[in-house]
C-alpha cells in the first residue's frame, strides 16, 4: 500500500499531452477532464467488438457487427438532401448497402468498385435488404487481413471533440501511467481476499478488453474491474464524509445537562402519548445531546410519524439549559406550519417561539432580529433566511433541519456557523425515507434514526390508479364525499397548460372543476402566487372554508389538514415514487377512510407502470424508497445540489449497493492504520467536494 506517488500522479495537467493546446484543453476542461487522471477515469460508455468477422448473410437487424467485402456499385442520389449509397458484397456473395448523408467527394473517389471495405455498424431494415448508415469502415489494402485484439472502446461524447481524437488522448494518457505499486492505494491482502484486480489492472482492462472480455457484464457495469473502481470510489466518498465528522466533533460542543422538567410539561400537555419509535428516537437525541461533542443525527420517518414533536422534545433540553433553538425548513409554507405547532405546543409551558423568514420585514423584522440576539427568543423558526449574515444567535445549542435534501450545502455550512461557544448539535429531519443503501454512503457523517411506526388512529390510504377518460365519474365521487362534509385536494404537475407537455395545467383544472361542481367551494394553491394569497387559500382550507383544494406540488410538505380524506393526483405518470407518497400522504390524516387516485395519460411506459403499481401494492414509504432508488437512481432522492454525493463518476448506488459493507470495513481500517492513505483516496476522487460533502 503505498501513497507516495499518488497525489503528484493525479495532478499532472492535460497540457503535458501532445496536441492539447488552449482550445482543446478548454472544451475538455468543460467536461471536467483537466488532469491526466480525468483520463484514466473517462471509462467507456460501451465496447465495438472488431475481433471478429460476421458474414453478410448472418447480420441480424438492430445487432452491431464487423463486415468484409468488395464495392459493387456506387450511386449518389438527391432526393430531399444528398445521399451515397454504396453496396459492398463479401466472399460467400452476401450483400450489403452502407449508406452516408453527409460525405465529402474524396470519400466517394474511394469506394472505386473492387476496393475491399471493412465496415461497422449495426443493421437496419431499407428498400432492399439490410443496410448500415454511416458505418465506421476502413479501406484495406490488399493482404491485409489482420483483426483487433480487443474490443474498441466508445467514449462518451466531448463537445467539438470528435471520437478519434479522444481515443488518441486515452491511449496518450494511458502511457503515463505509472506501475500497479505506484498507483495502488488499497491493501493487496485486502483486494486479493475480495478477488478483485489492482487499480492499474482494471484502468488498462477498461479501456482495452481483452477479446474474450464479457461483454454482457462490461455493459452492465459488473465486470471485476469496474466494481473494483467503484469500489475505491464509493470508499473515496465514505472517507471523506467520516473524516469530516471527525474534524466537527473535535471541535466540541458544549453538553445539555438534561433537564427533562419542560419534556415531561409537554408530554402532559399532548392530546395523544408518543408511539415507541417516537419514545425510542427521544432517548437517542437526549444521549447524543448530553455528550460533549456535536451531535449529528439524521431522523427519517414516514409522513405523519411525528418527527415535529421529538424534534420539540430535543429543543426543550436546549431550552432548560437558558440556550437557543433554531428551525429551519425549506419554504415559507412548511416554517410557517412548524411556527404555529411549536407556538401552540410550547406557548403554554412558557416558552418563547420567534418566526423569521424573507416576508417579515421593517420594525417586526428588527424587533425579531433583536430577540433572537437578546435570548428572548428562545425557539426560533424560519426559512433560509435563519442564515442570512444580520442574524444574530445570542446562544444556539441545536440546529434542526428539515427536509434537509431541499438545502444546498453552503446553507448548512452557514448554520453551523451561528453557534457561539463551539459548534451547534445539528438535528436533520426528513418525511423522504432514505433507503439503507443510501444512507450508508450518502450520510456517512450522521447517524441515522427511523420513526419507524405511525400513531394510532392513523387510517391506512386506499390507492387507485385510472386512465384519464374516467375523469368525469372521479369528480362525482368528489361530490359525494363532499356533500358528506369530507374535503379533497387535486394536484396539477403544471401551473400553466402547456403544448410540449401534455398535463392538465392547475389554472385551468380549477376552472373545470369550478363549472362542474358548482356547488362547492373550489380553492387555488401554485407556486406562482403570492405568499399571502397562497397563504389564506391554505388557511382556508384547513378551516374547512374550501371543499376542493386544487394545487401544485406545492403542497407536498407538511400541510395537516386531518379532514381531507381524498387525493387526486393528476398525470401521476410523470411524478416519482417517493414525491407521488408525500402527495398521499397530504390524507389519511384524521380518523375517516381516506383515498388516493392516481390519475394518469395512457400509454403508460414501463417504468411508470411499475411506478404506480408499487404505490398501489404499499404504503410503506421504506419501502416505496428502496424502489425509487431502484428506478431512479440517488440523485433524485438526494436532490442534486448535495456536492459531491450523488455525483458519481463510475459507481452507481443501486448497483453497487452490496459493496457497500466492505467499504465501511476498508474504511474504519485505513482510518485507524494509515490516515495518509485516506488522504490521498480521497484527493484521487473528491478532490475539494470534500469539504462541503458531510457540511
Amino acid at each position: 500500500m503505498s501513497s507516495a506517488a499518488s497525489p503528484a500522479l493525479t495532478d499532472t495537467p492535460l497540457s503535458s499531452l501532445t496536441g492539447v493546446g488552449p482550445a482543446l484543453r478548454e472544451k475538455l476542461a468543460a467536461r471536467g477532464l483537466s488532469t491526466v487522471q480525468d483520463l484514466w477515469l473517462h471509462l467507456p460508455r460501451g465496447y465495438e467488438d472488431r475481433t471478429r468477422l460476421t458474414p453478410i448473410h448472418a447480420l441480424q437487424a438492430g445487432v452491431a457487427a464487423q463486415v468484409e467485402g468488395r464495392v459493387e456499385a456506387v450511386e449518389r442520389g438527391f432526393r430531399y438532401r444528398p445521399m451515397l449509397r454504396v453496396a459492398i458484397a463479401d466472399v460467400a456473395r452476401g450483400t450489403l448497402v452502407l449508406r452516408f448523408f453527409h460525405f465529402r467527394a474524396a470519400q466517394v473517389a474511394q469506394f472505386a468498385p473492387g476496393t475491399r471495405i471493412r465496415a461497422y455498424g449495426t443493421p437496419r431494415p431499407g428498400q432492399h435488404g439490410l443496410e448500415i448508415v454511416h458505418p465506421a469502415y476502413r479501406v484495406l489494402a490488399e493482404g491485409e487481413h489482420a483483426l483487433g485484439d480487443a474490443l474498441d472502446p466508445v467514449y462518451p461524447d466531448i463537445e467539438g471533440v470528435g471520437p478519434a481524437s479522444v481515443r488518441k488522448l486515452v491511449v496518450q494518457a494511458l502511457q503515463h501511467l505509472p506501475a500497479a505499486e505506484a498507483l495502488e492505494l488499497l491493501p493487496p491482502d485486502w483486494l486479493r481476499q475480495c478477488g478483485l484486480p489492482s487499480l492499474r489492472e482494471a484502468i488498462v482492462t477498461l479501456h482495452a478488453p481483452p477479446a474474450d472480455a464479457d461483454v454482457a457484464a462490461l455493459q452492465g457495469g459488473l465486470h471485476p474491474a469496474q466494481r473494483r473502481l467503484a469500489l475505491e470510489e464509493l470508499l473515496a466518498h465514505q472517507l471523506g464524509l467520516r473524516r469530516q465528522r471527525l474534524a466537527l466533533q473535535a471541535e466540541g460542543a458544549r453538553a445539555l445537562r438534561g433537564d427533562e422538567r419542560l419534556v415531561a410539561q409537554l408530554q402532559a400537555a399532548l392530546p395523544f402519548a408518543l408511539t415507541g419509535a417516537q419514545a425510542r428516537v427521544y432517548a437517542q437525541l437526549r444521549e447524543d445531546l448530553r455528550q460533549p461533542r456535536p451531535m449529528l443525527r439524521l431522523v427519517q420517518g414516514d409522513v405523519g410519524s411525528g418527527k415535529t414533536v421529538v424534534a420539540a422534545m430535543a429543543a426543550l433540553l436546549a431550552v432548560a439549559d437558558g440556550r437557543q433553538v433554531a428551525l429551519m425548513a425549506p419554504t415559507e409554507l412548511l416554517a410557517e406550519q412548524h411556527f404555529h405547532n411549536l407556538r401552540g405546543w410550547l406557548d403554554s409551558i412558557g416558552v418563547r417561539v420567534g418566526w423569521l423568514a424573507g416576508k417579515v420585514t421593517g420594525k417586526a423584522r428588527a424587533k425579531v432580529l433583536e430577540e433572537v440576539a437578546s435570548g428572548a427568543a428562545q425557539v426560533v423558526v424560519g426559512t433560509h433566511a435563519l442564515m442570512q449574515e444580520g442574524v444574530a444567535f445570542h446562544d444556539l445549542a441545536l440546529a434542526i433541519v428539515d427536509e434537509q435534501h431541499r438545502f444546498g450545502v453552503h446553507q448548512r455550512l452557514a448554520l453551523r456557523d451561528k453557534g457561539h461557544a463551539g459548534v451547534p448539535h445539528q438535528l436533520v429531519m426528513t418525511a423522504t425515507p432514505i433507503p439503507r443503501t443510501l444512507a450508508m454512503s450518502a450520510y456517512a457523517d450522521l447517524d441515522v434514526s427511523a420513526i419507524d411506526e405511525l400513531p394510532p388512529g392513523r387510517t391506512p390510504v386506499t390507492t387507485v390508479a385510472l386512465p384519464a377518460e374516467r375523469r368525469p365519474e372521479l369528480i362525482e365521487r368528489i361530490r359525494l364525499a363532499c356533500a358528506e362534509g369530507r374535503q379533497a385536494y387535486w394536484v396539477c404537475t403544471l401551473i400553466d397548460d402547456s403544448d410540449e407537455v401534455q398535463a392538465q395545467a392547475a389554472q385551468s383544472t380549477f376552472e373545470a372543476l369550478q363549472a362542474a361542481l358548482p356547488t362547492l367551494r373550489v380553492g387555488l394553491v401554485h407556486g406562482r402566487m403570492k405568499p399571502a394569497d397562497k397563504q389564506s387559500a391554505m388557511l382556508a382550507f384547513k378551516a374547512g372554508g374550501i371543499d376542493l383544494l386544487v394545487a401544485t406540488t406545492v403542497i407536498e410538505v407538511g400541510v395537516d389538514v386531518p379532514n381531507a380524506s381524498l387525493m387526486v393526483i393528476e398525470n401521476a405518470e410523470r411524478l416519482g415514487l417517493a414525491q407521488l407518497h408525500q402527495l398521499r400522504g397530504r390524507v389519511g390524516r384524521g380518523s375517516a377512510a381516506s383515498s388516493c387516485v392516481l390519475l394518469f395519460q395512457q400509454p403508460l411506459s414501463a417504468m411508470a407502470r411499475q411506478r404506480l403499481d408499487t404505490l398501489r401494492q404499499t404504503s410503506d414509504g421504506f419501502l416505496i424508497a428502496e424502489k425509487d432508488l431502484q428506478l431512479r437512481g440517488p440523485g433524485e432522492l438526494l436532490g442534486t445540489r448535495q456536492t459531491g454525493i450523488a455525483g458519481f463518476r463510475i459507481a452507481d448506488l443501486a448497483r453497487d449497493a452490496d459493496l457497500l459493507p466492505q467499504v465501511h470495513a476498508l474504511a474504519d481500517r485505513l482510518l485507524h492504520e494509515a490516515p495518509d492513505v485516506v488522504d490521498a483516496v480521497v484527493a484521487r476522487w473528491v478532490g475539494g467536494a470534500a469539504r462541503y460533502a458531510a457540511a
